[in-house]
């Protein structure tokens, strides 16, 4: 059985995750929001034990154009309110499906045509979808 003082390190290392990943998540949507990116929803995979990550944001924007806007806006943004560099970055030559990977938090930045055949939110229609308006 593990010590009390371990027990209590790991709730605070896990609780502090929470509290950077929150701020992660928040900075994403705001990011994408400023970039006028539409349809923007959240899936929360937690309860998903074939998922790899905690969280997908996913997003349309109009043109490739704005699909590198939002990406670099939320790369900037994520730097600059917590320190996090973007794990992994994919889909920037062809600027159809941009994939940013922040380990617990996959963001999905495409165009109308790839999100509809895709389907993502159908994919995982096991997780809890929650749709981000503009405030």
């Amino acid at each position: 059985m593990e010590p009390l003082a371990s027990l209590t390190k790991r709730k605070i290392s896990s609780t502090a995750r929470l509290t950077r990943n929150s701020k992660i998540f928040k900075t994403i949507i705001s990011a994408i929001q400023e970039k006028k990116g539409e349809q923007i929803v959240s899936l929360d995979l937690r309860q998903i034990t074939e998922a790899v990550s905690d969280f997908f944001v996913i997003c349309e924007a109009t043109s490739g154009p704005q699909i590198k806007s939002i990406a670099d806006n939320i790369e900037y943004r994520v730097k600059e309110a917590t320190g996090e560099n973007v794990y992994q970055r994919e889909g920037m030559q062809t600027l159809q499906w941009v994939l940013m990977d922040y380990v617990n938090i996959v963001v999905h930045i495409m165009l109308p045509e790839q999100r509809k055949f895709y389907n993502l939110e159908e994919m995982w229609s096991d997780s809890s979808a929650k749709e981000h308006k503009e405030p």
